[in-house]
């Protein structure tokens, strides 16, 4: 169960560039009939949160409701234990709701289907076209995912779509490009413009998509951990959950009925998950006083 979780959660980061947090259901939020539910939790744009994958153990309960035995080598019968875990398609809005900007989707290179874009300018004059086709070619020698745009639509729309479509990059050559040996690379999250020479093209846009791939995670990262608080009083439960929005850490005592009134005096905030490493920020539960059992993460979700 937990292995399962874990890979969900470096495919996360890894590969989506998502980071996450990692942890345990409450009682109260786990798979109903499970024994226990982990979790990853995202956490969107505009702050909330959105449970990206889980995995649940079931133990017996419902293979013994439905007689589901196995033989083991002495051939006795013994109950068989059951784990359920998956990622589904929610996994795209993430995707689209934490990289994307006004202008389209911002997708990870390691995810994307197509990695670069080529784009000719001026295309009819001579030579250009040929050039932008066979730096293609060998583009996807070189292993890449690559397309040319060689469509009469104008730079300006081509541009556009390659952004709203969230392709890395695109690469621009143009007349004076191929007369300097060179070409212009733009990076679709920053928009920088990269001039690389022609016969370094093949090593200089893996390093510039690896470098995508890292600051997309780190920007994410960064919007992460500026929006995780800490509330030791309702009051402040109820002022970071409105002002500061994403996630907030509190102790709690355990007990579903704190769950409730801290969803009902925060306007919706639940308990995400139990995280692994749990910290000590006081002795009392945030909504009751009573003594503290668990460190939580609450939130408001989708």
């Amino acid at each position: 169960t937990i292995q399962m979780l874990n890979l969900y959660a470096d495919f996360c980061e890894e590969v989506l560039a998502i980071p996450v947090i990692k942890g345990q259901k409450t009682e109260k939020e786990k798979f109903a009939g499970a024994e226990a539910t982990y979790t990853i939790e995202s956490l969107m744009h505009d702050g909330k949160a959105l449970q990206s994958a889980t995995s649940h153990f079931f133990g017996n309960a419902f293979p013994d409701a439905f007689d589901i035995k196995y033989l083991d080598k002495n051939n006795e019968l013994h109950s068989v234990y059951e784990t359920s875990w998956g990622l589904s398609t929610r996994i795209i809005g993430a995707l689209i709701m934490v990289h994307g900007d006004d202008s389209g989707l911002v997708l990870p290179p390691r995810i994307a289907p197509v990695q670069t874009r080529v784009i000719p300018i001026a295309q009819h004059k001579e030579g250009v076209l040929e050039k932008a086709n066979e730096l293609t070619e060998r583009l996807k020698k070189a292993g890449y995912s690559v397309k040319i745009d060689d469509s009469e639509k104008s730079p300006g729309w081509k541009f556009s779509e390659q952004e709203m479509l969230g392709i890395p990059t695109r690469i621009e050559i143009g007349p004076k490009d191929i007369e300097n040996g060179q070409v212009v690379v733009v990076r679709r999250d920053t928009r920088e413009k990269i001039v690389v020479a022609i016969d370094e093209i093949t090593t200089k846009l893996g390093e510039i998509l690896e470098t995508i791939q890292a600051d997309l995670y780190a920007k994410a990262k960064a919007f992460l951990d500026d929006h995780i608080s800490s509330a030791v009083t309702m009051d402040e439960m109820k002022d970071a959950v409105s002002e500061k929005k994403g996630f907030v850490k509190a102790m709690w005592c355990g007990d579903e009925a704190c769950e409730d009134e801290i969803k009902a005096q925060t306007g919706g905030a639940t308990s995400r998950c139990i995280p692994e490493e749990e910290e000590h920020l006081s002795d009392v539960c945030v909504c009751c006083g009573k003594p503290a059992k668990k460190m939580v993460y609450w939130g408001k979700a989708y």
